[in-house]
């Protein structure tokens, strides 16, 4: 199985898919191995039509920096929450950023996508590879192709790697009083591999593989824990604005939501209180975010943002 893998990555011709490579090399030499190799894929699909998909276990917390200048090498943030704490854990290669986080959401996307054609009988049973080309990560991630992005991809995938996440849960036993603690940890990728450079040395395509995590929501669960995310939420610059529309994309859905700025901002990762709210009443002022309109609203506790869908609103269809 693993020949004929390989056979597929090295043969496979510029932007053309796993499925359309496997299927062109069984109309050459159609075999057992063959046969074997697709009864669990490699999971890519051709990058145009793929709707973006987040976990929606963890977009009320940021899993990654917000920062482009500090890399945070070594560091670790510790969210507390109700029932135990989530801890992010970075590498010697820094703390992966929300913009390394574009990555792990077209991984997510792509395995989505895949599962949902196994199941309607298009497709083999996706395994935890993915095998994209550079270009094609650029153009999902709606990013230019031009200058030192292969290099930027290759650091980037170094710090997801690197990244590891550390979820502590409480949980009550059913028939007694005591308290069960479960603890998990991984990274936000398990791991990585250069498949292919060009002429020039840079990065051509590349295998990463999903940590169980992901693919445990994606493939073992009954309904995916998953959720669409608006295509211009890569053209979204500022690392708070795409916080803010994670956490509004989980909490509002097709409702309205309300957070307290003081919560939103123990979520965040932001250093500095008063510039986290400099930076959020501004957003709201800019009414700008993808899907959702934002406002602010006094609470007995402290400020309220309020997260609207757009398509709720008066005079929306």
């Amino acid at each position: 199985m693993s020949s004929f893998r390989e056979r597929v990555q090295a043969e496979a011709r510029p932007g053309e898919s796993w499925d359309e490579a496997t299927a062109r090399l069984r109309g050459t030499s159609i075999n057992k191995a063959v046969t074997e190799e697709a009864e669990l894929a490699d999971f890519f699909v051709s990058a145009d039509g793929i709707s973006i998909k987040d976990s929606r276990h963890f977009m009320d917390v940021a899993l990654f920096r917000m920062s482009k200048r500090t890399r945070r090498a070594g560091e670790v943030i510790r969210y507390d929450l109700a029932d135990g704490y989530i801890e992010v854990k970075a590498g010697p290669d820094g703390m992966a950023s929300i913009w390394d986080y574009d990555i792990v959401l077209m991984l997510i996307s792509h395995l989505t996508e895949s599962m949902n054609l196994y199941k309607r009988g298009r497709g083999a049973m996706p395994g935890r590879l993915f095998t994209p080309y550079v270009s094609d990560i650029l153009k999902f991630c709606q990013r230019g192709d031009g200058g030192n992005q292969s290099k930027i991809i290759e650091s980037a995938l170094d710090r997801l790697k690197g990244t590891t996440i550390k979820s502590v849960l409480n949980r009550p036993s059913h028939n007694s009083k005591c308290v069960t603690r479960e603890v998990k940890s991984e990274s936000l990728i398990s791991g990585y591999r250069v498949l292919s450079e060009t002429a020039s040395g840079k990065i051509d395509r590349v295998e990463i593989e999903a940590p169980s995590w992901i693919y445990k929501q994606v493939v073992d669960s009954h309904v995916p824990a998953v959720l669409t995310v608006s295509q211009d939420y890569f053209l979204i610059e500022s690392a708070i604005a795409r916080f803010i529309y994670r956490l509004a994309r989980r909490a509002s859905g097709n409702r309205r939501a309300k957070w307290g700025f003081k919560t939103i901002y123990e979520r965040s990762e932001v250093t500095c209180f008063k510039e986290f709210c400099r930076i959020l009443r501004r957003l709201i002022r800019s009414d700008s975010l993808p899907d959702y309109h934002l406002y602010e609203e006094a609470g007995l506790s402290g400020p309220q943002l309020i997260m609207t869908p757009r398509s709720t609103e008066p005079g929306c269809g």
